[in-house]
């Protein structure tokens, strides 16, 4: 079962995508974390996690803050999880 929030508009959701973007939003629900935390405890490589990011981003579904290290953090927007 893929997060709510790793399917995204505009672009095919295949497997792999859904299966990466799942992993880096379960992390970013509890905590904020830097691209290259999520790279390391999520298991993809760095270039990885800054391409879903950065789709995540252009979704609003995750914002950055911080200066020249960033760290990404959930927004909220988008579907809700039905537990």
């Amino acid at each position: 079962m893929f997060h709510p929030n790793a399917y995204l508009k505009n672009m095919r959701n295949v497997r792999c995508g859904l299966e990466a973007r799942t992993k880096i939003l379960l992390l970013l629900d509890d905590q904020y974390c830097s691209a290259g935390e999520l790279a390391h405890k999520t298991g993809l490589s760095y270039n990885v996690v800054m391409y879903h990011l950065r789709l995540l981003d252009h979704g609003g579904i995750v914002g950055r803050k911080g200066g020249r290290k960033y760290v990404w953090l959930s927004t909220g927007v988008g579907q809700t999880r039905l537990t």
